[in-house]
């Protein structure tokens, strides 16, 4: 039996898919109009992120996105959507302190409306997690490859396949759910890693190239509608599959609750 409700889409809800093993289906928006697409398509949950830097403006990376830049655009996403629980991406140097933190996510979800808050980090960010659970504020936590640090990481690189770093996500993933976390991203991660701290946690995980064992799928839909210029190697293009749009956000919807999308191709290993 499907837990989907008619009503907005909660933490509750999301936790409830995880222990039933219903797939979470997550995708990116920035506007109002694709909101409203992937909505009634039945997509659970819409991120406004700072992909956005890229897709939309143009830039290298995700770093030039600024906080009015998330609040703009996730403003446009929650005046459309009626299900979908929307997060909005905290930007690059915008979550620096506890306080900083606080400050910026009281103003994502009171000037645009998301009703969580997405921030990049392990153990690092553990303070700032709980700072922000403790004042109410839903949390989705972001391990493996993170993109506000490609320069620090030196590219876009799968993370997680030595041992010891294997070892440190997993701890950190558990710290960032007992401090307070209600989701967790897993971005190119190994298949087993990203299966065993799924495993792991209560929370539930939602994976872009950490295959298919995460409780729920995201993508960049720019990716997923075959319109970037260089679209990474664990997205697919959906628009393939069906003459419009709608029918494309349908058809991944349709993969990821069946669990035949990530295939193979879209893993690392």
């Amino acid at each position: 039996m499907s837990t989907k409700p008619e009503s907005r889409m909660t933490v509750t809800t999301l936790r409830k898919m995880k222990r039933e093993g219903e797939k979470i289906v997550m995708l990116t928006a920035y506007d109002a109009s694709f909101a409203k697409v992937l909505d009634a398509q039945g997509v659970d949950v819409i991120l406004v992120g700072d992909s956005l830097g890229m897709v939309i403006q143009g830039h290298a990376t995700t770093v030039p996105v600024t906080m009015d830049d998330i609040v703009y655009h996730t403003r446009a996403v929650t005046k459309t959507s009626q299900r979908a629980l929307v997060i909005g991406d905290l930007p690059f140097m915008s979550y620096t302190s506890p306080e900083l933190a606080l400050r910026n996510s009281a103003r994502l979800m009171q000037e645009s409306g998301a009703h969580m808050v997405k921030l990049e980090g392990g153990a690092p960010q553990v303070a700032t997690v709980r700072q922000l659970a403790h004042h109410g504020v839903p949390v989705c936590a972001h391990l493996g490859l993170q993109p506000q640090s490609v320069h620090k990481l030196g590219g876009y690189r799968v993370q997680g396949r030595d041992e010891a770093v294997a070892k440190q996500m997993l701890d950190d993933a558990i710290a960032l759910q007992e401090a307070g976390a209600d989701m967790l991203v897993l971005e190119c991660v190994p298949v087993a890693l990203a299966a065993q701290i799924t495993q792991a946690l209560e929370i539930p995980t939602i994976g872009i190239g950490a295959g298919r064992d995460c409780d729920g799928q995201v993508l960049v839909l720019h990716d997923m509608l075959g319109i970037s210029p260089r679209a990474p190697k664990f997205s697919q293009d959906f628009i393939g599959t069906g003459a419009t749009i709608p029918q494309a956000v349908a058809a991944y919807v349709q993969a990821v609750k069946a669990s035949t999308f990530p295939a193979d191709q879209h893993c690392f290993f």
